[in-house]
């Protein structure tokens, strides 16, 4: 059964690692399709944020950083954006907005991604506009001025030296909305002749005007935008990649389940095939025994008579008064033989016979009574006190069988005990139309591991026994359907109880 099993097994795994291979790819291809969902997202959201800083713009490409964090803030507020952080040229924050960002971890600016548990940082998704343009020029970043009052100008002392372009007649200034507005006298006349939307060194194309080109590249390296970092949440990514994962684990323990019960089906499957092999073995085995059965009672049988006749022959040639004192002798021995061998081929005879129970209402009392009285030469041989302890109960049993099984019994305690020894016989009730039956003897008792040995054919412990007298009371027991045991009787000897004996109210006819 082990060689034709394995290999369905082996198949079973095979298909169920199958299953879960295929189950985590699939995993792995949601998981990776919703990382990508949340970078297209963080792209679209990105790519709106460069609109609005675009927007934002005004003279020379600046935007003050109030206006601007004031609109991340609005898109920080959208829920999908945790926080958003401007860069210059040298990795330092320009304007924030949401929760501060860790710039710290290693290697996150130069990857361009860190994943956590709850957020993913992204670094540059979309371009702010410092890139080659077609003509080969390179565009000019945007600008953050930092925060200042509403309507302030540079102080006093700083009126006559330029600061980054601007002095006190032609300088920036904002409003309270945060546009810029010109200070006195400030035109912004462009360097190249053109007015403010000219197309070359206007606000819009340039640096602002009156300001030099040292002044200009120190105001981009420190406040252009170069750079950008956003933290985007990751709940919805974490809650698609646990519904597929829990989707996955149904599967796969659908699949275990499923290989599991086929198993245990094949398993079954072979195990009755075998069974039913083994019970077709055993049926032929049984006839062959039946059949070898019937041939050895034969034998027996056949053998009885030839041993009839050697008997008979004995005792005559020991009855002879003319023969020598030891052939009579001789003759007296064979004899004797004869007769043990012919007992132990009545008992093979008596055990090989099928038992056909034939049930009917037994006073047991009547039973014990014959079977004591069949016995009593040798209970007085060996001055054996045998006690009977009846409560006059009837079962239902096979008067002819019953009184063999006790008469076994009870021989077989009579030779198991010494002369002077005590036997005593009991009858009662166990429970409601229950009874139990119990021959004690203080003989030697039996050993531990031969109790259940003894009812086996041809096992005895005695010298003269045949092995036959218990297998046959246990045929009886088991054709009847109760029960024998063989247990320790207290503080010596051996006792054996019939159990489950059937009461009935009905007494059978020749009960006295």
């Amino acid at each position: 059964m082990i060689k034709r099993t394995q290999p369905v097994y082996g198949v079973l795994l095979a298909v169920w690692c199958v299953i879960l291979l295929w189950q985590l790819l699939e995993h792995r291809r949601v998981t990776a399709a919703a990382r990508a969902t949340l970078i297209n997202r963080s792209q679209d959201i990105t790519t709106t944020l460069g609109l609005v800083i675009r927007s934002q713009r005004r003279f020379g490409g600046m935007v003050t950083q109030e206006r601007l964090e004031s609109a991340l803030n609005e898109l920080v507020k959208s829920g999908e954006m945790m926080s958003v952080a401007m860069l210059n040229a040298t990795g330092d924050v320009v304007a924030s907005a949401g929760a501060p960002i860790d710039f710290e971890t290693t290697g996150m600016l130069q990857t361009g991604e860190r994943w956590d548990a709850k957020s993913v940082t992204l670094v540059n998704p979309v371009d702010l506009g410092a890139s080659v343009t077609r003509e080969g020029e390179t565009n000019r970043p945007t600008i953050v001025l930092p925060r200042r009052e509403p309507g302030s100008f540079p102080p006093p002392d700083d009126r006559e030296r330029p600061r980054f372009g601007f002095r006190t007649n032609d300088s920036l200034a904002t409003n309270a909305s945060g546009e810029f507005v010109s200070a006195p006298g400030g035109d912004f006349p462009d360097r190249g002749g053109r007015g403010e939307r000219g197309e070359r060194g206007g606000p819009r194309g340039g640096r602002p005007p009156r300001m030099s080109e040292e002044e200009y590249k120190e105001l981009l390296e420190r406040r252009g935008l170069h750079g950008l970092v956003i933290a985007m949440s990751t709940e919805a990514f974490q809650q698609t990649r646990r519904q597929d994962l829990w989707m996955r684990g149904v599967i796969v323990g659908f699949a275990s389940l499923s290989a599991i019960g086929v198993g245990v089906a094949w398993r079954n499957i072979a195990k009755s095939s075998e069974l039913q092999m083994r019970l077709l073995r055993a049926s032929e085995m049984n006839t062959h025994l039946k059949e070898m059965n019937i041939a050895a009672a034969g034998l027996a049988h056949e053998t009885r008579n030839p041993l009839n006749i050697i008997r008979g022959l004995a005792q005559m040639i020991s009855k002879q008064t003319e023969a020598a004192a030891e052939v009579r002798q001789r003759s007296r021995d064979i004899i004797d033989e004869t007769d043990r061998v012919t007992a132990q081929l009545n008992e093979f005879i008596n055990y090989s016979r099928p038992r056909e129970v034939r049930r009917a209402p037994v006073a047991l009392s009547s039973v014990v009574s014959e079977v004591v009285r069949a016995l009593n030469y040798d209970l007085e041989e060996k001055r054996i006190r045998l006690e009977v302890v009846d409560e006059q109960l009837t079962i239902e049993a096979d008067e002819q069988l019953l009184r063999q099984a006790l008469f076994n019994l009870l021989i077989n305690a009579v030779q198991a005990v010494e002369p002077g020894a005590e036997i005593q016989l009991t009858a009662g009730k166990t429970g409601p139309g229950m009874a139990a039956l119990e021959v004690r003897d203080n003989g030697p008792g039996v050993a531990p591991e031969h109790r259940n040995d003894i009812f086996k054919p041809y096992f005895t412990t005695h010298q003269k026994g045949t092995g036959l007298g218990l297998a046959v009371v246990q045929q009886i027991v088991l054709a009847h359907g109760w029960e024998i045991e063989c247990l320790s009787n207290q503080p010596r000897g051996a006792v054996f109880r019939i159990s489950h004996l059937l009461l009935t109210t009905k007494p059978s006819g020749n009960a006295v």
